[in-house]
């Protein structure tokens, strides 16, 4: 299912991202969904701030599965002038751990003649506003169950020599990754009216028969599980998604699930490891190639088409 959300507040980030690393940056900080810390890393982002001291912060860690966020960690933490940390962004204590890490990543600066810049990026409905409410201490940016609450960039002293530029949620306009358009999806990061939440619950189902199958069966009674309509159809009964007849309506059926997957109601999540992220990556490298190369020989064949039409052309005249 291609997935293409980027409303017209994104690109203006784009446009002030560019604009802050020309103006004098020092430690980009990336919130990443702890329930899909792959899919939930911005690829433009990275483009945006090569050569940047990165944070990353496997936010929600309190919904994902420990063992596979460890995982994680371990990924994030082996790349160069990278440094990764869980957090869940209403806890205080974790949240200080943040100004700690961007000091140890650009050591020359954070005092009142050097400033330490930093820039606090992530995918909509990531946690990011909660996040910073909490490292100030008070309500200095909208919080939202909808992505894209936030709207403009700002910028917020958080102490001495510590300067924290907040930019609106964003995504990427094309997500090449089909399995990162379904996670990105079923977290809540994607406007519900860019994609089909039966098509999208469907495959989270496939995902947590494949990975965790004891929560599906716990959460809603299922004795066993079938295919995954038939899981959404059961899901539906029991939560009496029903129309007249006794049908289920599957759209409330997946709403059902979905809300109760990005509640955290099935238990620690994680829909993605390192490993499948990197084998997706190179798919979706592979298909892209083979796209372009498909294209160009395209057009090969298009130009000697053409230059053919004209060869006979000019033996007509």
């Amino acid at each position: 299912m291609p997935i293409n959300w980027f409303p017209g507040h994104m690109n203006s980030t784009r446009q002030a991202i560019k604009d802050r690393v020309k103006a004098g940056l020092d430690v980009v900080i990336e919130l990443l969904d702890a329930r899909l810390p792959g899919s939930s890393s911005n690829p433009l982002l990275a483009a945006l701030t090569t050569g940047r001291p990165a944070l990353k912060v496997l936010n929600k860690q309190d919904l994902a599965d420990p063992a596979v966020t460890a995982d994680w960690l371990a990924h994030y933490n082996a790349q160069p002038h990278t440094r990764a940390i869980p957090l869940d962004a209403g806890d205080k204590s974790p949240a200080r751990a943040i100004v700690k890490a961007c000091r140890e990543l650009a050591p020359q600066r954070g005092d009142m003649h050097k400033p330490l810049r930093v820039l606090i990026c992530g995918i909509p409905n990531v946690g990011k506003s909660t996040l910073i409410n909490t490292l100030v201490g008070r309500k200095a940016a909208k919080t939202g169950d909808e992505p894209g609450i936030t709207k403009i960039e700002q910028k917020i002293v958080l102490e001495n020599g510590f300067y924290l530029f907040d930019t609106p949620g964003m995504l990427w306009p094309r997500i090449g990754i089909e399995q990162s358009g379904y996670h990105l999806a079923a977290s809540g990061a994607i406007g519900r009216n860019a994609f089909d939440e039966a098509e999208v619950a469907l495959e989270l189902i496939a995902v947590l028969k494949r990975r965790y199958p004891d929560r599906l069966q716990e959460r809603y009674g299922l004795a066993e599980l079938g295919a995954e309509d038939a899981v959404l159809e059961a899901i539906g009964l029991k939560r009496g998604a029903k129309i007249r007849g006794g049908a289920v309506q599957m759209h409330k059926a997946a709403e059902a699930l979905l809300v109760d997957y990005r509640q955290g109601l099935l238990g620690r999540i994680t829909l993605e490891t390192p490993a499948e992220m990197a084998a997706w990556r190179r798919a979706a490298a592979e298909d892209e190639a083979r796209k372009a190369a498909a294209h160009e020989a395209e057009k090969a064949a298009d130009k000697e088409r053409r230059s053919g039409r004209r060869a006979a052309a000019s033996g007509d005249a």
